[in-house]
């Protein structure tokens, strides 16, 4: 590989959106031990996010307030989507710093553009703020992360080709997936010597619990291996990618993950024609590609919760168990609405990073189960 910016950093990253609960709040204990073992096994990446909630605390407390800043990377991000005014946008900055009483950021990104948002980050000047952020030391490196396709991502990056690095959904599922383009815009990336860091590297989780097909594929080519090291490592063997950003949840995930990542090993040939085969069987799934991001959640007038029920779609449509799809259905609708009541107002698709078809798959959904 040649060099690139963020070659020497350790290639597993500890992102903080989906970290272990107790009820409703944050499992602070445990995210402290799954940080120990993270920094003792040699990694230093931690990804968090102005909108994650209570994740910047948890950062905090579990991070921050018990190792020297020396000792590891932050990175958090700006979401003007989430601000009414320019002047809120730009608070989230100071507000972050706060919450993580970090000092400094290591990375510092413009959050989750897309079509119907990245001109917002421009009218409320944050290029110009977060670079002046960057002047000052607040912030060592900065970029964007993103959700859309290659043409937008290439004007964005001759317009400003200033940014250290970009945050990309990169899987092995997603690489030829025209709504998601992985591939591409991997490549639009590379094109403009643009380093990467990897989200959703297991789709939501996905990925380390894959459809039978794929199961029996991964199992027959290495037994003693998870499905989530499949996915992070074909993420992390590419070239130009700084680190894979990991959402764990628990000590268990943390410690699968060290396993095969604290000696990296790319991938060699033979494993890549299994990985070619997973996506080939992967083509004919039916499954709906949701990664549980909860983004379409919080503004649906109807209170549907549209990962769930897809969680529920999914049980039958990928592994054909009718009755615990029902099951999960009924868990999904005693919490929130049914499938049948959404309005087709589309906040649910404007909000989807994965750009879901959600309102059909809610029709799908209501036709299955009730």
């Amino acid at each position: 590989m040649a060099d690139y910016f963020g070659k020497e950093v350790p290639k597993l990253g500890f992102g903080l959106m989906r970290l272990p609960h107790r009820g409703l709040a944050t499992d602070i204990e445990q995210t402290k031990q799954m940080v120990d073992l993270f920094l003792e096994a040699g990694f230093t990446y931690f990804d968090t996010a102005f909108v994650y909630l209570g994740s910047e605390a948890a950062a905090k407390k579990a991070l921050v307030d018990r190792y020297p800043r020396e000792r590891y990377t932050l990175c958090t991000k700006v979401n003007a989507m989430m601000a009414p005014t320019e002047k809120a946008a730009k608070q989230q900055f100071y507000t972050s710093l706060e919450r993580t009483g970090a000092e400094y950021f290591d990375y510092y990104l413009l959050h989750a553009f897309m079509e119907n948002n990245y001109k917002k980050y421009d009218r409320f000047h944050l290029w110009d703020f977060v670079k002046e952020q960057k002047e000052k030391g607040l912030v060592r490196h900065f970029g964007f992360s993103y959700h859309a396709g290659p043409e937008l991502l290439d004007r964005i990056l001759t317009d400003h080709p200033e940014v250290d690095f970009i945050q990309l959904q990169i899987n092995y599922a997603d690489w030829e997936n025209p709504s998601v383009a992985s591939r591409a815009n991997y490549e639009v990336a590379r094109r403009h010597g643009k380093s990467i860091t990897v989200m959703e590297p297991v789709k939501g989780g996905k990925l380390a619990d894959p459809p039978k097909a794929v199961k029996r594929l991964f199992d027959a080519a290495a037994p003693d291996r998870s499905y989530a090291s499949w996915a992070i490592r074909f993420a992390a063997s590419l070239d130009g990618i700084i680190t894979v950003l990991s959402g764990m949840s628990n000590i268990e995930q943390m410690r699968d993950n060290i396993s095969f990542m604290k000696d990296f090993r790319p991938l060699n040939e033979e494993e890549r024609q299994v990985i070619r085969e997973a996506q080939r069987l992967l083509g004919k799934s039916a499954t709906v590609p949701c990664t549980a991001c909860r983004y379409c959640v919080e503004g649906c007038p109807k209170h549907i919760g549209i990962p769930a029920v897809f969680t529920a779609m999914n049980k039958q449509l990928g592994d054909g168990q009718l009755e615990e799809a029902k099951e999960l259905y009924a868990q999904a609708v005693a919490h929130g609405g049914r499938a049948s009541d959404c309005i087709a107002c589309r906040q649910c698709e404007n909000a989807c990073p994965q750009h879901l078809p959600i309102i059909e798959q809610l029709k799908q959904a209501a036709a299955m189960f009730e």
